[in-house]
C-alpha cells in the first residue's frame, strides 16, 4: 500500500493547472480565473453549479487532465472541498499520483518545503477517522445513579 503521506519533491516542474467554480448564476468567474491566470495557471478549468453537487464534470476533467508533475491550483480551499476531510483525501490522490497542490487564499502549497504542514493535517485527519470509527472503551460522564424511590414523588 502507497504511503499517503510519504514526503513529495520539494519542487514539481509540470505544468501549473487551475480550477474554479461558482455555485450560483449571480456569480462571476472571471476573479476566480484572473487569480489563477496571475498565479501562473496555463489551463484553467470551471464549473458553474453547486458545491454539494458530486457531478461537477469540470472537476473530473482536471482531474483527468493532471499529470505527474503538474500542480493543481485553486483560488480557495471552498471551492474545491466541503469539508476538511474532503480535501485531505482529494490532495491525499494528487500527492500519489504524484500532483502537487495549491490554495492560492489559504496559502496551502504541497510543492514547497513548508507543505508538510498539509501532510501533518493529513496525518492528523487519519488519526481521527481511525480513532473515531472504534467503539468507546468507557462511557463519559457515568450514568446517573437511579433515583432511591422513584415513586415518591418530587422533594419538598
Amino acid at each position: 500500500m502507497p504511503d499517503e503521506l510519504a514526503p513529495e519533491p520539494a519542487v514539481l516542474t509540470g505544468a501549473l493547472i487551475g480550477y474554479a467554480r461558482i455555485s450560483t448564476a449571480g456569480q462571476n468567474l472571471d476573479r476566480q480565473i484572473h487569480a489563477l491566470t496571475q498565479a501562473g495557471c496555463i489551463r484553467v478549468f470551471a464549473d458553474k453549479l453547486s458545491g454539494k453537487s458530486a457531478d461537477r464534470p469540470e472537476l473530473a476533467a482536471c482531474l483527468d487532465y493532471l499529470r505527474p508533475g503538474d500542480t493543481l491550483v485553486i483560488p480557495s480551499r471552498d471551492r474545491l472541498a466541503r469539508s476538511l476531510a474532503d480535501l485531505i483525501t482529494l490532495v491525499a490522490d494528487l500527492l500519489r499520483r504524484g500532483i502537487g497542490f495549491k490554495s492560492l487564499h489559504e496559502a496551502l502549497d504541497t510543492t514547497t518545503p513548508g507543505g508538510l504542514v498539509f501532510h501533518v493535517l493529513a496525518a492528523l485527519a487519519e488519526f481521527i477517522a481511525n480513532s473515531s470509527s472504534r467503539p468507546p472503551t468507557k462511557t463519559w460522564p457515568p450514568p446517573a445513579p437511579a433515583a432511591a424511590n422513584a415513586s415518591a414523588g418530587p422533594r419538598r
